[in-house]
């Protein structure tokens, strides 16, 4: 017997029951479901269903439907879609899929208006949209207000590099974050974390607090700055900082480490990834001592930092080990994926200086954070908006798969 391919589309008021009443209906008949997707939006159904049945039961599946949708209040249209038609949008499953991913305070039209423009000069379509935050509170004046929204696109972008480009000039101008990856397993199965310490994990570089213990803060401060600009080799301010702290008293360390400015955000992400079984790592140019106290702190399973080297209780001025810089993160960074059995792929490289650009290229995501000029220019993703645990958003986390603490 000949059959028919027939899409219908649904939309009305939401309540409890109305799909069961429609795919009711439809397993009346020798119907096969080719394809369906549903979205609610503020109580509002969108509904859609391709179907497959016999030409001699078309006409009474779209009268009964009909005669349901009025019954229900609910709007129902009919398209027949050719075998042609349906043979094309199966051969553009294969397309590559990406996900783009917007984060900030709030987001206004302007900013969809001109990300969704950018899709478009490439190429891209975008199959569905749905929001990882929670609904926005009218008072815009409250704390830790945070919007987020994901685009699935599909196709190949004509020119990678030209829409990464286009992006951050539209996240510098308009005040947002945006990540672009490619939706595959990996996304989906990301387990190794790494981070930055120094004005990443906390908001402030230890070596400058100890340095102004120690009274030169100023001309510590002044090659800290010039070391996270890439205008100077990252070892060799490193040890003329260092040098300059000798014979600081060590119980200084302790008083820093304990009142240490924790970033925000960093709590609920620590939360979520313990939760959710990330393994969690600190690889910083920045001291073990500080380093050991957050991982005491939030449970965290890897840190690699420099060791200052202490005789009779105060710093002499020298180091203990190697040097841990920018080449040496990201070489942990892949013995941690090693250890722990991970691909590559599965890794995510957070940091703000220059330093941190080899982890950041090497992992499968890096991601900047509130980061130096020339780091945000050559990172695919970065985070300037809102605090640390903007990292949950471009992971897939919505608000609502987390209990009341990682609401935080």
């Amino acid at each position: 017997m000949n059959t028919e391919l027939i899409l219908i589309r649904i939309s009305g008021l939401d309540r409890p029951g109305l799909t069961a009443s429609i795919t009711e209906i439809l397993s009346t008949y020798d119907v096969d479901i080719m394809d369906i997707g549903q979205a609610d939006i503020h109580s509002t159904l969108s509904l859609g269903i391709l179907f497959k049945c016999y030409e001699k039961d078309s006409g009474n599946i779209m009268k009964e439907l009909l005669f349901k949708a009025s019954a229900l209040g609910i709007n129902i249209r009919f398209y027949p879609i050719t075998r042609e038609e349906y043979e094309e949008w199966v051969s553009m499953q294969g397309k590559n899929r990406y996900i783009l991913t917007l984060l900030g305070r709030k987001l206004t039209a302007q900013q969809i208006a001109g990300a969704t423009q950018i899709l478009a000069e490439q190429g891209l379509n975008i199959d569905a949209i749905r929001r990882l935050t929670g609904r926005m509170p009218l008072d815009e004046k409250k704390a830790r207000i945070r919007a987020c929204i994901e685009f699935s696109v599909r196709g190949t972008p004509k020119d990678r590099d030209v829409l990464q480009s286009r992006l951050m000039e539209l996240s510098t101008t308009l005040g947002m974050d945006f990540s672009f990856q490619q939706d595959n397993m990996y996304r989906r199965m990301r387990r190794l974390i790494c981070f930055d310490m120094d004005s990443t994990l906390i908001e402030t570089e230890v070596i400058d607090e100890l340095a102004k213990r120690a009274g030169v803060g100023e001309q510590v401060q002044a090659i800290t700055e010039r070391a996270m600009r890439g205008e100077i080799d990252f070892i060799e301010s490193f040890k003329e900082r260092v040098a300059l702290l000798k014979g600081l008293d060590e119980s200084v360390m302790r008083d820093i480490a304990e009142h240490l400015p924790i970033t925000e955000g960093v709590e609920r992400l620590m939360y979520v990834l313990k939760r959710y079984g990330y393994k969690i790592a600190i690889l910083s140019g920045g001291f073990t001592y500080f380093g050991n106290y957050l991982k005491e702190r939030f449970g965290i399973d890897y840190v690699y930092a420099n060791n200052l080297e202490i005789v009779d209780g105060k710093l002499t001025g020298r180091h203990i080990g190697d040097i841990v810089d920018g080449k040496r993160k990201a070489e942990l960074l892949q013995l941690l994926a090693q250890v722990e059995n991970v691909d590559i792929a599965q890794t995510i490289a957070v940091g703000d200086g220059a330093n941190d650009l080899p982890m950041l290229s090497v992992a499968g995501l890096g991601i900047a954070f509130h980061a130096k000029p020339k780091v945000k220019a050559n990172a695919r993703q970065s985070i300037n908006t809102i605090g640390l645990d903007g990292v949950l958003y471009f992971l897939g986390f919505k608000d609502s798969y987390l209990d009341e603490r990682g609401k935080l």
